[in-house]
């Protein structure tokens, strides 16, 4: 058996392999909301402290890919970001937004028959706009609205990732070769 270089920490994998990193091997992404809010650096400066954390303070050899994403965010939700600030870096230019809850009480009767033409249109319409992020509001409301539900049930569930993968695969088919954000609230 192959001893651990002293500064590694084993990376479990959810496949079952496991990766010994250092710390500059680990290679951090952000995406979604916290994307424009922090420095590449700064995050590779965070991801260091975590690693350091799970290496020195909690003695650990190994560590799961989740854990460390986990600890990873804890740790960046700890520079005490509001919402405020973070509808300031989505509220940039670049950003086009529709309100789902306006689309789905524009289907009027058709409900989801409707309802889905719609936002395939609203999405290409926001693409027409050059907007670098996508930004579809109010998820869970539209979906009680169209389902006519009053309290978050299984089929609402259903009816939100279908909502959310038809608007992933609507992206992918529409936007080509563009970098765009898509970002469902």
């Amino acid at each position: 058996m192959i001893a651990l270089a002293s500064e590694c920490l084993v990376f479990r994998l959810d496949n079952g392999e496991s990766v010994p990193l250092s710390p500059d091997m680990v290679s951090v992404e952000l995406v979604g909301e916290a994307a424009p809010l922090f420095d590449p650096d700064f995050v590779t400066q965070a991801a260091n402290a975590v690693f350091f954390y799970f290496k020195h303070e909690l003695g650990r050899d190994s560590v799961t890919v989740g854990e460390f994403t986990l600890a990873l965010e804890t740790a960046l939700r700890g520079f005490n970001l509001t919402e405020e600030n973070l509808a300031r870096a989505w509220d940039q230019p670049g950003t086009a937004s529709a309100d789902l809850c306006d689309l789905a009480g524009e289907s009027g009767e058709g409900f989801e028959l409707v309802f889905f033409p719609r936002l395939r249109n609203e999405l290409r319409a926001q693409l027409q706009q050059e907007a670098s992020v996508l930004r579809f509001q109010g998820l869970k409301n539209c979906v009680k609205l169209l389902t006519g539900a009053r309290r978050w049930t299984s089929r609402c569930q259903e009816l939100n990732d279908r909502i959310v993968g038809f608007l992933r695969d609507c992206l992918s088919t529409e936007a080509g070769r563009r970098a765009c954000t898509l970002r469902i609230e």
